[in-house]
């Protein structure tokens, strides 16, 4: 029994260390392909079609006015 129990705890530890490193590299993949240029001017026409399509039906859409109906301030990008 104390063989198996150790068993199962570095099991569970081996697998956790492979889970994270598997975890980073799929994250680091989808930033890659979700910053690269191409997708970004794809994303771009897909938001502009489905805004002709669909414009202030969806009650969830994103407002460029704030509550008070002034133009809400673009938050500035982060300095790297």
């Amino acid at each position: 029994m104390k063989t198996f129990l150790l068993g199962a705890a570095v099991g569970y530890v081996l697998g956790a260390r492979a889970g994270r490193a598997r975890y980073e590299q799929i994250v680091r993949t989808y930033r890659a392909v979700a910053d690269h240029p191409a997708v970004q001017g794809a994303a771009g026409v897909v938001r502009a079609k489905v805004g002709e399509k669909v414009g202030d039906k969806l009650p969830f859409a994103r407002s460029h006015s704030g509550p008070n109906g002034h133009r809400a301030r673009e938050p500035k990008a982060a300095q790297a």
